[in-house]
């Protein structure tokens, strides 16, 4: 169950590296893709709820961390809320 850390420009070209405790993520979003605000967090929490399942098939709990990245994400989005064109890109994945 490979980790990765998904790099993210938000709308006011800010960037953000978050951690993933597993390389589902990759079913959910492309390298070089923007997403409109909803359907990132949409396959946000999608995303992070799939590879805190894979920690807990393997490990008999869920993953902690995928749930801060998660709670993380969610808190920086807030920012962006009232602006109706605003994407955010996933820039590429790392380890």
């Amino acid at each position: 169950m490979p980790e990765l850390l998904l790099r993210l420009r938000w709308p006011d070209g800010a960037e953000t590296v978050n951690y993933s405790p597993s390389s589902v993520i990759r079913n959910y979003f492309r390298a070089g893709d923007s997403y409109g605000l909803e359907e990132f967090l949409d396959r946000a929490r999608n995303a992070m709820t799939a590879a805190s399942a894979r920690v807990q098939e393997v490990y008999g709990y869920p993953c902690s961390r995928a749930q801060a990245t998660l709670a993380a994400i969610e808190a920086a989005s807030t920012r962006f809320e009232t602006s109706p064109d605003a994407a955010v890109t996933v820039v590429d994945f790392g380890r």
